[in-house]
């Protein structure tokens, strides 16, 4: 669901039901704002529960096509075969979807790296093929081709 806050547009993606984790994609910023033609893009993903909350800067170059892989998995809502798979440039967010029949599962993975280490969490939200799938492209496109923040 597309949202706006005080730091522009956001994109909430599950967390629909009680005690459901959901993620929310915003504070889209360019990654070296004193570059006049900068294509970088930063933006924040919030996991948020009733007993987790994470937050990941994800670096994108214009969008890594996250939106344009989306839309193509709305536009093949009869389904595929396999699991589809995306990742931002420097893999901070990944994204496998499987057709599952009548709905698409989406397994959402966050990663940080950390001076002493590394850590990863994962989770899955389902969507109804065709226009559901369609309605997260578009919102997700209309977040990052908005205007950054700086």
């Amino acid at each position: 669901m597309r949202e706006e806050d005080e730091d522009g547009p956001a994109v909430r993606v599950g967390g629909d039901r009680y005690r459901a984790i959901g993620l929310r994609f915003h504070q889209l910023t360019r990654s070296f704002p004193e570059e006049r033609d900068d294509v970088m893009r930063d933006f924040l993903v919030t996991a948020r529960g009733e007993s987790v909350r994470i937050q990941v800067k994800v670096r994108t170059w214009d969008g890594d096509g996250l939106d344009v892989f989306l839309a193509e998995l709305a536009e093949d809502f009869r389904g595929w075969n396999g699991i589809r798979t995306w990742r931002s440039l420097e893999g901070d967010l990944t994204l496998a979807a499987e057709h599952a029949g009548s709905h698409v599962r989406l397994r959402w993975g966050l990663r940080d790296r950390l001076p002493d280490g590394e850590w990863r969490f994962e989770m899955t939200t389902s969507h109804a093929p065709g226009e559901d799938m369609r309605r997260l492209a578009i919102e997700m496109r209309t977040f990052v081709r908005s205007d950054p923040l700086r």
